[in-house]
């Protein structure tokens, strides 16, 4: 699969909601190329560079696990602004990429197998309850609100919505996004929040 790439400083995960402000004529264009085909976009975490265009520079290098992004809700309240959700799908392995005339990177992809729906063990079932309230907190209309249907009994959906909303480094964040066993994720989200005391008692 070849998909136009938005590398970012940020990190989307499946299932996760990432609001956009784009300016760039580049990213302007695969906006509207989304919006006429029902497309796709694949956002990857920046390793070297930066996120907007400088002349002269080389463009941004991504990592090479991303995750495939389509458009949930955008606005455009100021010309030449637009504003998206962007909304996580499947997570990809970047075989090659290159940077087309326009200034777009592109890559070819190979989609990662979703992982199986495990119940949550029961030693990690604290995070459950903390989650809902975070959630909660949040608001169903947040933008970067989790996309419904909410699935709290979901191993591998538990790890990457606290993955995405733990105040924790990106690289950090970029790693458990390309773990692949969704326990093993829980185990390292699960002793962060125990040695921080976060965790509600059991």
């Amino acid at each position: 699969m070849i998909l136009p790439l938005f590398p970012l400083g940020s990190v989307l995960f499946p299932g996760g909601r990432l609001p956009l402000r784009i300016f760039e004529q580049r990213y302007m264009d695969m906006a509207k190329a989304c919006f006429k085909e029902s497309g796709s976009f694949g956002i990857c975490l920046i390793a070297a560079g930066e996120e907007v265009a400088r002349p002269g520079e080389k463009p941004a290098e991504p990592h090479a696990v991303g995750t495939l992004a389509h458009i949930a809700d955008w606005d455009m309240q100021q010309l030449g602004v637009l504003d998206i959700v962007a909304q996580g799908g499947d997570r990809f392995r970047l075989r090659r990429h290159w940077v087309e005339p326009s200034g777009l990177l592109r890559g070819e992809v190979d989609l990662i197998e979703s992982p199986p729906v495990l119940p949550v063990p029961g030693s990690y079932a604290r995070l459950v309850p903390l989650l809902r309230a975070i959630i909660d907190d949040l608001g169903a209309n947040a933008a970067s609100a989790p996309a419904m249907p909410h699935r709290f009994f979901d191993a591998g959906w538990l790890g990457m919505r606290y993955a995405e909303l733990l105040p924790i480094p990106l690289v950090a964040r970029q790693k458990l996004l390309e773990l692949e066993d969704s326990i093993d994720r829980l185990e390292i989200i699960y002793r962060f929040l125990d040695s921080k005391g976060l965790l509600p008692e059991a």
